[in-house]
């Protein structure tokens, strides 16, 4: 009799400690994932965490719509009051400033966005405004003059209600010799 109540015992103990460790486990898995800071202006940082990856699924859509040349599809994914900065100073505000700008570079430079990256994340602002961005590392192949020019891109696009908000853009040519790291 002995003998069982030890088993019984230890049966009880065993099943009372899977279960504290599950609830350690799912508390944890409850917690949002940071992946790192943003720094504002006055130097006040704001965790970032990783966002909803549908939002990687919206920019996809767009630089398909870039690649295909359809101004109306990306008129579409405009937000209306889209804002811009370009590589170059460039700063286009509005959905139609946007389509007027795309549509002549277009026709002079032909781009083509190859995507190599797209990270997910978002913050809450000092403001207590939540914002879903998207991170993308892209090559794009413009033609110059009747030349062929890579250049490297990253852009830093902010995505709400399935809209492009706007975005930064920042580029580099690419070298010759560039194999990636």
């Amino acid at each position: 009799m002995k003998t069982f109540n030890v088993i019984y015992f230890l049966t009880f103990l065993f099943l009372l400690s899977c279960q504290s460790n599950t609830d350690k486990v799912s508390d944890k898995a409850l917690e949002p994932t940071k992946i790192g800071i943003e720094v504002t202006d006055d130097g006040t940082e704001i965790d970032l965490i990783a966002g909803d990856l549908s939002t990687n699924d919206v920019w996809k859509n767009y630089i398909k719509a870039h690649n295909d040349g359809d101004l109306d599809k990306i008129r579409e994914m405009d937000s209306e009051n889209i804002k811009v900065w370009g590589p170059r100073g460039e700063y286009i505000d509005g959905v139609d400033a946007h389509i007027e700008f795309l549509s002549q570079w277009f026709s002079d430079a032909s781009p083509k966005w190859e995507i190599n990256y797209l990270i997910a994340n978002e913050l809450t602002d000092q403001d207590g405004v939540r914002k879903q961005w998207v991170t993308s590392g892209s090559d794009v192949t413009l033609t110059v003059e009747g030349n062929e020019v890579k250049a490297a891109q990253v852009i830093d696009a902010l995505i709400s209600n399935g809209k492009v908000e706007g975005f930064y853009v920042y580029e580099r040519v690419k070298q010759d010799n560039e194999n990636g790291l």
